[in-house]
């Protein structure tokens, strides 16, 4: 019964990611109809068109086709009537892998883990399955297998993570935890998974903290070019709000940019383009007012940002290596050079998922390329990184770093022992009160200074 429970909860969990991503696109649909189109709006158009995004916020590509009619009265060449849309909005696939990772580390708390992420993963396909069954639209189509896979995949990949990450460190009674034991069983290899796991989590976390600091910065700088590109599109305030909303969903897609900017191989914004630091080659842009921050002019001086992702990997390797010194294990050279690559093989893969889903077409013909190069932005994460953590797990300790380390775990060991001095005297009873033979007694014994009473030792 208690494995059933776990898999009924872990399917609710899995309904509500579903169901909140679902609502998050249909309350604004549903004031955009109201407001826009009003007595004339077409509602059964309303459902179609917020599942086709849900879909499209999980890496699922559009196929979009204008009508003939739009076509002449707009005045576009037909050639630009299909066209494929494929660059993600990244912000949904983040909420629904995070929501999964949750309902995950619930499951494996409850002793059920297995059981949880199958529940929950084929729950979350099965709402997959029937919004691509029922959302279909002439404008915008997408590949049925693919509407259904990518989303389960996003929630299994979330509900893994998060359950294995549980069990790994709490057991489970089972196959995790005869698994952890043959690596303990390895000597001073067996941290060496755990720490590239963790030095990675570092990579991701500070290589994000540095994308949303760099765009906070063109923020202050351009943000006049981007309040003009909003000027300039001529919108009422529906439309600045639609715009809006659309950046913030596409704010993951930026950091991601931005993290190939850093790196050095930079993005394109459209075939034959390039934006990096050492320089800046762009032809007709569209109106997009973010598009605004992307800064005219580079300089070579500019490619000292390449040391960012070096001082990320820098920061994984020392947190890495405190660790190590504290629980004084993988002494040798071969077990720290290995967490090394292993932490910049595994930054490099993250980078790669990464700069994949925020890499893809916004229009037809040239601007069919968008995003950060893969192949390169991957290879130059990877390489500095390995560079900042190589540093750091390989470097010789100095001797008084190694005393000072010994030191504070000397403190932290005997502050938190409950035994006291196995050579100290235990009374027991009367024997309690009976004073030290070394115990300091006060010279006003008989009450000098006092009422005239005999004082008792402290």
């Amino acid at each position: 019964m208690q494995r059933l429970l776990v898999a009924i909860l872990a399917a609710v969990d899995a309904a509500i990611a579903a169901a909140v991503g679902l609502v998050v696109l249909l309350a604004p649909l549903t004031l955009l109809w109201t407001l826009a189109l009003g007595a004339t709006a077409d509602w059964g158009a309303l459902w179609p068109a917020a599942g086709t995004l849900w879909q499209f916020g999980h890496g699922v590509p559009l196929e979009i086709f204008i009508p003939d009619d739009v076509v002449v009265a707009v005045g576009i060449s037909p050639d630009a009537a299909r066209f494929t849309l494929s660059l993600t909005p990244l912000a949904f696939l983040l909420f629904t892998l995070l929501f999964a990772a949750r309902s995950g580390t619930r499951a494996a708390r409850s002793g059920a883990w297995l059981w949880g992420v199958v529940s929950g993963s084929l729950a979350f396909a099965l709402i997959a399955a029937a919004v691509a069954g029922t959302a279909r639209t002439d404008v915008a189509t997408v590949p049925f297998w693919l509407a259904i896979v990518l989303p389960a995949a996003v929630y299994v990949i979330g509900a893994l993570c998060g359950a294995v990450r549980y069990v790994w460190r709490e057991g489970d009674g089972g196959f995790i935890d005869r698994l952890h034991d043959r690596v303990d069983s390895w000597g001073d290899w067996g941290v060496v998974p755990a720490e590239v796991v963790r030095g990675t989590a570092a990579v991701a976390v500070g290589l994000t903290g540095v994308a949303a600091l760099a765009v906070s910065v063109m923020v202050l700088l351009r943000g006049g070019e981007v309040v003009a590109l909003f000027e300039a599109a001529r919108v009422d305030a529906t439309g600045a709000t639609v715009l809006t909303l659309g950046h913030l969903i596409y704010l993951p897609t930026l950091l991601v940019w931005a993290v190939g900017w850093i790196a050095g191989p930079g993005f394109a914004l459209g075939a034959g383009t390039a934006v990096s630091p050492a320089g800046t080659q762009l032809g007709v842009v569209p109106g997009v007012p973010v598009f605004g921050l992307i800064p005219e002019n580079s300089s070579f001086w500019m490619l000292i940002v390449v040391l960012l992702p070096v001082a990320v990997g820098a920061f994984a390797g020392w947190m890495v290596r405190s660790r190590l010194v504290w629980e004084d294990t993988a002494h040798g050279l071969p077990p720290r050079a290995a967490i090394a690559a292993g932490i910049a093989l595994l930054s490099a893969g993250v980078t790669a998922v990464a700069t994949a889903l925020a890499s893809g077409s916004i229009g037809p013909g040239r601007l069919a390329v968008v995003g950060p190069h893969i192949g390169w932005t991957t290879l130059a994460v990877g390489a500095e990184v390995l560079i900042g953590a190589a540093v750091l797990l390989l470097a010789p300790r100095h001797r008084d770093e190694l005393a000072e380390e010994r030191t504070d775990r000397w403190v932290a060991e005997m502050g938190a022992s409950p035994t006291k001095d196995a050579a100290a005297p235990a009374w027991t009873g009367e024997a309690d009160s009976a004073p030290d033979a070394n115990e300091t007694q006060p010279l006003d014994e008989h009450g000098f200074f006092g009422d005239g009473s005999t004082s008792t030792p402290r």
